[in-house]
């Protein structure tokens, strides 16, 4: 019995180690909701802004899983920023707000450009990438339609991912903050990344404790059976 409160006191140890979070370097997508930036729940090419709301874009060095990313610095607030922008029949007006991170987010040569809103008035039908498309070309999508450049920014990478989880190298000073979305955050394919070895490659730990687990209960039951029949 000693022996199998060990082991299972092991197996809870190896269960609860948590993995170390893989850091990405791409643009989140946030919406404005009250006086807060939101996740966005859905990918740029498949959300549809009402008249009359914001989108929130930010460039970082943030963990997968799109929650946690960095949000935009500066507020949504569309009277703000369609305030000279009237209204037309037939037409939607969608604020933006592009952050474009700091220069510890940045990829190894590159600057990031300064924070910048703007009001784009689309027709009523336009998602948000038509929305984004029409304020901040020019945009960058790889093969398999993940947003890698807004405004030309940054040149080169489309959600990489770095060795250690932590902030780029680039130029520039400052400190980086933490989905993306669906079509704009990395985690599967086509990010060009920069990891070492695949964590995953090596045997788990956790499946090892848990078959010398079963063996000692399956010895246990046995040692019980022949007490009886003695």
């Amino acid at each position: 019995m000693a022996v199998l409160v060990g082991l299972l006191a092991g197996v809870s140890v190896v269960g609860a180690a948590p993995a170390q979070a893989a850091g990405y370097r791409y643009w989140s997508f946030w919406k404005w909701s009250g006086d807060t930036w939101t996740y966005q729940q859905q990918g740029p090419s498949v959300h549809v802004p009402p008249d009359g709301s914001t989108d929130g874009w930010r460039f970082a060095v943030s963990p997968d899983g799109g929650r946690d990313a960095a949000r935009p610095g500066a507020p949504g607030d569309f009277g703000a920023i369609c305030a000279d922008t009237p209204g037309q029949p037939g037409r939607k007006r969608v604020a933006v707000v592009l952050d474009f991170g700091t220069g510890a987010d940045a990829p190894s040569g590159e600057a990031p450009p300064g924070p910048r809103t703007a009001c784009a008035r689309v027709p009523a039908s336009a998602t948000s990438a038509e929305v984004l498309a029409a304020v901040a070309p020019p945009l960058r999508y790889d093969t398999n339609g993940l947003l890698c450049a807004i405004a030309g920014y940054p040149k080169a990478g489309c959600g990489d991912q770095l060795a250690d989880g932590g902030s780029g190298g680039g130029s520039g000073g400052g400190t980086g903050g933490g989905t993306g979305s669906p079509g704009t955050a990395p985690g599967g394919s086509g990010g060009s990344g920069s990891s070492g070895d695949d964590p995953g490659a090596g045997p788990d730990i956790g499946l090892i404790a848990g078959g010398a687990l079963v063996a000692a209960l399956a010895a246990g039951a046995v040692w019980q059976a022949r007490r009886r029949r003695g």
